[in-house]
């Protein structure tokens, strides 16, 4: 079972930026994890991706919402996987979890939440106007 740590949520005013950090536990590399995806949970609303990576090329995907003012990354020395938000608006406010789609290299189907097997437990960003 893979575990995934998110990191780096908090409250920022309209216009800040942040960046969230999620990692698989010790025993496992992103890279056998292939496509790698932040999701979004805003109150009384679905969850929603918003960025992808697929680990074994480096090819980003974006939702249409945070296109040009979120960006993903991946470090290969910190096993880890960013995703920095700039230009951060209230509508950013959300639980924002990390997933894990071992099977399918971000294909066609990456913004859906039932594609993905493993989630972080998720960590909040609050963005005030």
């Amino acid at each position: 079972q893979v575990q995934l740590v998110e990191s780096g949520g908090g409250s920022v005013q309209a216009g800040g930026s942040l960046r969230l950090s999620c990692a698989p536990d010790a025993s496992d590399s992103f890279y056998s994890l292939n496509c790698i995806g932040w999701f979004r949970q805003r109150p009384g609303k679905e969850r929603e991706g918003v960025a992808a990576v697929y680990t074994g090329g480096g090819s980003t995907y974006y939702a249409d919402s945070v296109k040009g003012r979120f960006t993903i990354t991946q470090d290969s020395t910190e096993n880890t996987v960013y995703l920095q938000m700039d230009s951060l608006t209230p509508e950013d406010s959300a639980m924002y979890y990390c997933a894990a789609d071992p099977l399918r290299g971000c294909s066609a189907t990456r913004w859906v939440v039932s594609e993905y097997g493993y989630w972080g437990r998720g960590t909040q960003v609050t963005v005030s106007s």
